[in-house]
């Protein structure tokens, strides 16, 4: 720490003034953390072995002081609500809306207490203005609401009374109640007391009922206090950081007679403050690690003076990432939010899984499919549940809403675990929780306690395990809350303290802490982020039913104070420090915007002589491309997966593949990956192509080498409902046809069917004649070519093949929409090298593979669009100047094969890489 420090001095007094009393003196300070450095200092400083003196923070002094236990946030939520059901007569509230307004007020009763205000004239105050704001509102044109609203207010004296008393016996208290009994108990407290020394160190703020306690203790003689302010700030009238200090020295009785300790000159002594502005947050994580490595490189690893100190405690792990690799040594004073606690988020997919399926059906109890995959694929559930079977046969079947007895019943022999994740919660509150604890009990007994990374995830699993035996606790003794609901409400509230805390060497290396962790503390280095208004000063919240004004007439505390309770902590950071980095988020739009702090600004303005100020803006070096794409070079192992391929067949598709992106076809055709099966919870439209496809085919087979008549066609209209429901239920699965876009997707498959089947039957009535020669057709043929390596199979499945009028016609149907101009071709040349002319590639492939069996008849081969069915069949026409053809002449397959051949020469090519396409 700096040269020294506030702490260092403190234990200079106490060793240099009390050490013949050492046991009698007792040392109050802001916060517990404080404690291991004094104690540290008074170490280092004792020239002979001593018995420490009691080090306690003010909040257990005042709890000694009164004789009553703190109670927590939520365990008063809980009281109160007995209380509030007691005194109410009729329209008791449920717990929820109950607790939207009960803790805003518990907040005005806590100040209230806490500034020694007198509740029935402050309560009353509000019910006057309440009362005000509906003077205009005639008594007879009340409405009822108006007078319940009234009512409230007139109660609030009466829900305070009672609260106050009824806590009062049980012997807990909110923190106000604990001061107003502190003060009640002063007097007694003295006298008790007889020989002891209390001395108040490092205060800044104090509420009413904190100066009346030091103020007594002062005027007996019981106590010392030693301030921590700059001259600096202490002259300077309009200087928030001395606004409490100044009226203490001017008010206070105790400094008319006594010196004003202690007053220093360091905050003007030479400073190197280095502003730095970075666009968004993650730009200051990463400043943090380089400011550190520099550090770190010049003081030989020694980490000890510098503090790390988070305007936003979300900035935690980014900057954790960031250090670099030398930091051995290091403390982290705040604890990890449970927002990112692994076994949190498991709870909170449990909640909402069951929570979701009680306000479908109770009684039917119907999970969705998204929920039900959260947790089973949850990392602390996978290893455990063994439950990946189920998990791919709802992703086979497209189950989306899934009965909690069919889940049962997919999983039959499903572990203990299993069973207690999928457990109704129809019950009570307690059996749910009891439920939740027996998971995670389960979850700890899976962990091993020698691997590292499983200890972290048991302090992570523990934690959650504590505040849910706490809930039991809550909820076993009210019963008269028992709502899943309300337990969700709860649950989140309570989850918001449940912190992990980290392990670490409080003295040693580098610290890292929150604003409020560094009160007392002084540091050489200081490194603070965030320094952005709204955090840094933290913005204005008016969480009150108390207005603005009444505050400033009754002495409570305004957003006014708490800005100079943060200007204190910003410039007590800086007091005895020789180097600062205040980072700040330069970006002011966006997101994750922010605006430079007033802090930054007043240090501009206010600069003392001896201060080096820079500013300076680090901006992330944008590289000139954004990807590289990816080159795979072609081994002897793709080499002889290629010769398998050609084989086995080259698809039309594959070969538009890799037209579209080589490294699109190395994956599929080479890699062999394939995409993995997940719930369509509505239809894509690749699964409403196949349903089309599937349900023609199944229509037309009856009438393969048939010439169609009016009456086939009819026959085929009225199976239409019918095998589009088939082919539904056979692609579709599991999945939910009934409502909602899957319905509308079924009427559209339906719609397309009847549309082809319609123009099919106008054709027939127009003279054509139709014989269906081959539906879904497996075509295959050897391409031989003096300029391939080795012969190559083109292989495919082919829609439609037909002998229209004497010619052969090969089709391809397509459910999206195509225009004519995608099958029309003006110049063989670049044919395989643009994707536009995929459609083609694809048609003459198809006719290239049918060409033995055409025995001699024209051919012709095009696409069918369903999105386009008004242009009927579209046949690929190679249009040269305004001549238009059609058939596929010998000429055009000759010509479309040598573009093939370069295409598959490019393929086979072992100098060829595979190279992705950006």
């Amino acid at each position: 720490m700096a040269n020294t420090t506030f702490l260092q001095q403190i234990a200079k007094v106490i060793l240099n003034e009390y050490s013949d009393k050492l046991s009698d003196t007792i040392i109050i300070l802001p916060n517990r953390r404080a404690k291991v450095f004094l104690v540290d200092a008074l170490k280092q400083q004792a020239t002979k072995t001593i018995f420490s003196p009691e080090i306690i923070s003010i909040e257990d002094f005042v709890q000694d002081l009164a004789g009553i236990r703190s109670i927590d946030s939520v365990e008063l939520l809980f009281e109160f609500y007995a209380i509030y059901l007691e005194i109410t007569e009729k329209d008791k509230e449920p717990f929820e809306t109950f607790a939207n307004w009960a803790k805003t007020l518990l907040q005005d009763f806590n100040e209230i207490d806490r500034y020694l205000l007198e509740p029935d004239k402050v309560l009353k105050y509000l019910e006057d203005i309440k009362e005000i704001e509906h003077w205009s509102v005639d008594v007879d044109k009340r409405t009822e609401l108006i007078d319940k609203y009234l009512i409230f207010w007139k109660k609030l004296p009466l829900y305070y009374h009672s609260l106050y008393q009824y806590l009062l016996e049980k012997g807990v208290g909110y923190q106000g109640l604990i001061y107003r009994e502190a003060v009640r108990n002063l007097n007694h407290f003295s006298e008790t007391v007889k020989g002891k020394k209390y001395i108040f160190a490092g205060f800044n703020a104090l509420n009413q009922a904190e100066e009346k306690i030091v103020q007594h203790l002062l005027a007996v003689d019981k106590a010392k206090i030693y301030w921590d302010i700059d001259e600096v700030f202490l002259r300077d009238k309009y200087h928030d950081t001395g606004l409490f200090q100044r009226r203490f020295q001017s008010e206070w009785p105790y400094y008319k007679t006594n010196p004003y300790e202690w007053i220093t000159t360091d905050y003007q002594q030479e400073k190197n403050i280095q502003v730095i502005g970075t666009p968004k947050s993650i730009g200051q994580a990463k400043i943090v690690g380089d400011i550190i490595e520099k550090h770190s490189n010049e003081n030989n690893g020694q980490l000890q003076n510098v503090a790390v100190v988070l305007g936003e405690e979300s900035l935690l792990l980014p900057i954790l990432y960031s250090l670099p690799s030398n930091v051995d040594a290091l403390n982290i004073t705040m604890g990890f939010s449970s927002k990112n606690n692994p076994a949190q988020l498991l709870m909170a997919k449990l909640f909402k899984m069951h929570t979701n399926a009680l306000s479908r059906n109770a009684s039917s109890y119907v999970l969705y499919y998204k929920d039900v995959l959260d947790i089973l694929t949850h990392p602390l559930m996978e290893p455990f549940v063994n439950a990946s079977e189920l998990v791919n046969r709802i992703n086979q079947n497209n189950y989306t809403f899934i009965l909690q007895k069919k889940i049962l019943e997919l999983h039959p022999n499903g572990n203990e675990l299993f069973q207690l994740l999928f457990q109704k919660w129809d019950t009570n509150s307690v059996i749910v929780l009891e439920n939740l604890s027996k998971i995670l009990l389960l979850i700890k007994s899976n962990l091993s306690r020698d691997n590292e990374e499983e200890k972290i995830t048991n302090a992570f699993v523990y934690s959650i395990f504590k505040v849910i035996n706490q809930l039991i606790s809550y909820f076993s003794s009210h019963e008269n809350i028992d709502n899943i609901d309300t337990l969700y409400a709860i649950y989140k509230q309570v989850i918001d303290v449940a912190e992990v805390s980290f392990e670490g060497e409080p003295l040693n290396g580098l610290q890292i802490m929150g604003v409020l962790e560094s009160r007392v503390l002084d540091f050489e280095t200081v490194i603070i982020t965030s320094v952005n208004e709204g955090k840094f000063p933290a913005g204005k919240s008016m969480n009150s039913f108390i207005p603005y004004d009444v505050k400033r007439e009754l002495g409570l505390p305004t957003f006014k104070e708490k800005d100079a309770i943060y200007t204190y902590h910003f410039y007590h950071l800086l007091q005895r420090a020789k180097n600062v980095y205040l980072l700040y988020n330069s970006d002011s739009e966006g997101l994750d915007a922010g605006e430079k702090s007033r802090f930054i600004t007043q240090l501009e303005v206010e600069k003392q002589p001896k201060h080096n100020l820079s500013f300076q803006i680090y901006n992330a070096d944008v590289p000139d491309i954004a990807h590289q794409p990816i080159i795979v070079p072609k081994s002897e192992s793709v080499m002889q997966r290629l010769k398998e391929i050609a084989e086995k067949g080259f698809s039309p598709s594959s070969l538009t593949a890799y037209i579209r992106n080589p490294i699109q076809f190395y994956f599929q055709r080479i890699l062999r990956i394939s995409e993995t099966d997940e719930v369509e919870e509505n239809i894509a439209i690749n699964t409403l192509g196949t349903i089309i496809h599937g349900a023609l085919e199944e229509l037309y087979k009856p009438l393969i080498g048939k010439i169609l008549i009016e009456n086939d066609i009819k026959i085929c209209i009225k199976n239409i409902d019918e095998e589009v429901l088939k082919q539904f239920k056979k692609e579709y699965k599991e999945g939910d046809i009934k409502k909602g876009r899957n319905l509308l997707a079924y009427e559209v498959a339906k719609r397309n069917v009847l549309n082809f089947l319609k123009t099919e039957l106008e054709a027939i009535q127009k003279g054509d004649e139709i014989q269906i020669i081959a539906l879904e057709s497996k075509l295959e043929r050897v391409l031989e070519h003096p300029n391939l390596p080795f012969p190559v199979k083109i292989a495919g499945n082919v829609d439609r093949i037909e002998n229209r009028n004497g010619k052969i016609r090969i089709i391809d149907y397509k459910t999206g929409k195509v225009e004519r101009g995608s099958v029309t071709l003006k110049s063989w040349k670049g044919l395989t090298e643009d994707i536009s002319s995929d459609k083609i590639i694809q048609i003459l492939a198809y006719a290239f593979m049918y060409e033995p069996q055409s025995n001699g008849l024209e051919m012709e081969a095009g696409i069918i669009s369903f999105k386009n069915l008004k242009s009927g069949f579209l046949p690929f026409n190679f249009k040269v100047d305004k001549e238009i053809v059609e058939v596929i002449s010998p000429e055009i397959m000759s010509n479309y094969l040598e573009e093939i051949v370069v295409l598959l020469n490019e393929i086979l090519n072992v100098e060829v890489a595979f190279e992705e396409k950006i």
